[in-house]
């Protein structure tokens, strides 16, 4: 491998000093790679598109309108133009998290979406999990959902691109759930490409999805492919992989980054040339330990170009570049076979999606406050406690829900109409509510198990009613304040038992929420979205709660 320089700015590194040669030195080979990731089902244009620096007033952001599958198509097929060697890839995170479109066919839709746009290869990310291994395989094999059938305008025959999960085991066989990489030739070099997912899967998929399953260490895994590879043949090699980093500077730099895709590719094997990653839904093009690294924000507003210079006779990468092309909606026209699959879907889904569900008075935003509260939270816990607080419906007294399962603001448009749609893209995983026992000294328990990871704590949003303080100066185990726990307006009783509701991912110790196992008498109700839609129907207009259930002390 040689060294590398990532090129927003075109910078080509040059061959070391090369032999003198009686014959004309062979042009090299060059190879454009189209990336994504984070695509989350997203085949219409997400609300806010993608904020980028204003190019009057650097210090400034601005929000481009982006993305879309029926643009995105038309911009790959532009930026495939003029190159003879090309592949298109992803790193993960395709499907699941999806907006109503998508995610009611199980994100189906997505999938033929991809293989329309001629995607080759991806790496299985986090979110492929989310209707576990089998659901998985179903998206690259085909067939029917085993319990909603084929709900779909035609058969859904799989994806036409390959899946690759090189540290992902099925442990009742030993071997990986798709294969480890795949080789392709361009002009006679061999480029392989790896993917992988991160080995933190397990703690943010829930505990049935990891079931069998093993997610191996991404730099172990990588290494120790790479004598194969060579045995093989191959000496140009490209990681998908689902991590990544926060980078500074805007979507087409890289001043500076953090996080675990810069430690993973400071000890990746020097056979390693590009790694092209997603998770953290950030855009950048960043060159660490002298290898181009890259990722393209989210939910389809960025498709990265990657041109690399392959030597004929070494057959490795000789230089490197990026760019990274916004999906700008209102320049690219709408690609027309993209178009006639989400009509052919949207003719299924739109009687509804576009059900009236209420209306809200201002935006309700998912952002959380300092104390980890956010006024969509506020409104989706109270939903969950309404739909389950009746006897008959289990009895609720308090409701939880997990941050990661907020998605989406609901955004006030023109008139404040709310539709199911808008909803269900806040709420997209389809959980069900389950209703349980816990005991005061249990809940105060569970609410500390909130920073797990003190670097990425996750607050649970809870329901009106219930309070509690938090103090930002103490370690793991005596951070909620059990004095300060309260329920209407009366302390919390450690000792005496109280029903909870939460989704069926925490109930079953979802996000490390391993408490809620413990929980007794549990009973299973209405899906999420549906008890959302049912609360807005009957209190609309709704805007933000006067907040302040969670406190945050230091």
């Amino acid at each position: 491998m040689r060294h590398h320089i990532p090129a927003a700015f075109a910078l080509l590194t040059a061959l070391a000093a090369a032999p003198p040669a009686l014959a004309q030195t062979p042009a090299p080979v060059e190879l454009r790679i189209l990336a994504i990731n984070d695509f989350h089902g997203n085949l219409r244009p997400p609300p806010g598109g993608i904020r980028i620096a204003d190019p009057a007033d650097k210090t400034k952001k601005i929000a481009v309108n982006a993305g879309g599958a029926e643009r995105m198509a038309t911009l790959v097929n532009r930026l495939r133009a003029g190159h003879n060697n090309t592949i298109f890839v992803a790193a993960g995170d395709l499907i699941g998290a999806s907006p109503f479109l998508s995610a009611m066919f199980h994100d189906e839709p997505t999938i033929e979406s991809m293989s329309m746009m001629g995607l080759a290869l991806s790496a299985v990310g986090n979110h492929e999990f989310d209707e576990g291994k089998d659901e998985l395989l179903r998206m690259q094999n085909g067939g029917c959902h085993p319990v909603d059938t084929c709900q779909g305008p035609h058969p859904f025959t799989g994806a036409k691109f390959r899946y690759l999960a090189a540290s992902t085991i099925d442990k009742s066989s030993g071997k990986t759930v798709f294969p480890a990489y795949e080789i392709r030739t361009f002009d006679g070099i061999p480029v392989a490409f790896i993917g992988l997912t991160l080995k933190a899967t397990p703690d943010i998929i829930s505990p049935q999805s990891a079931a069998g399953l093993e997610f191996r260490d991404e730099v172990e895994t990588v290494n120790a492919l790479v004598p194969e590879l060579k045995a093989r043949g191959v000496e140009a090699i490209v990681v998908l992989i689902h991590q990544g980093g926060t980078p500074a500077g805007d979507y087409n730099e890289c001043p500076s980054i953090a996080g675990p895709i810069v430690d993973i590719v400071k000890q990746f094997d020097k056979a390693v040339d590009v790694v092209i990653s997603g998770h953290t839904h950030q855009a950048y093009i960043c060159e660490i330990d002298g290898r181009l690294v890259t990722s393209g924000d989210k939910y389809g507003t960025l498709v990265t170009a990657i041109d690399l210079k392959l030597d004929p006779v070494t057959r490795d990468v000789v230089s490197a570049k990026a760019d990274n092309s916004i999906v700008r909606v209102p320049d690219l026209a709408r690609d027309p076979d993209q178009t006639a699959l989400l009509e052919a879907y949207d003719r299924v889904a739109a009687p509804i999606a576009n059900r009236p569900a209420g209306s809200v008075t201002e935006t309700l935003s998912r952002t959380p406050n300092n104390a980890g509260e956010s006024p969509l939270g506020d409104i989706i816990a109270d939903a969950q406690l309404a739909a389950t607080s009746a006897a008959a419906s289990g009895g609720a007294v308090i409701a939880f829900t997990n941050p990661g399962g907020v998605r989406t603001d609901i955004v006030r448009k023109d008139n404040g109409a709310v539709t199911f749609a808008d909803l269900f893209a806040s709420q997209p995983f389809r959980n069900q509510l389950v209703t349980l026992t816990l005991s005061g000294k249990q809940i105060k328990d569970m609410l500390e198990q909130q920073w797990l990871d003190p670097k990425r704590p996750r607050i649970l949003q809870v329901s009106k009613g219930f309070g509690y303080a938090w103090d930002g100066a103490k370690g793991d185990g005596e951070r909620v304040i059990a004095e300060r726990m309260s329920l209407n307006g009366q302390p919390v009783d450690l000792a005496a038992s109280y029903r909870i509701t939460v989704n069926n991912f925490l109930a079953v110790g979802g996000d490390g929420f391993t408490v809620l196992r413990d929980g007794t008498l549990p009973q299973t109700g209405s899906y999420d979205s549906d008890a959302l839609h049912t609360y807005f129907k009957a209190n609309s207009p709704i805007g933000p709660t006067a907040g302040g259930r969670i406190v945050r002390i230091n």
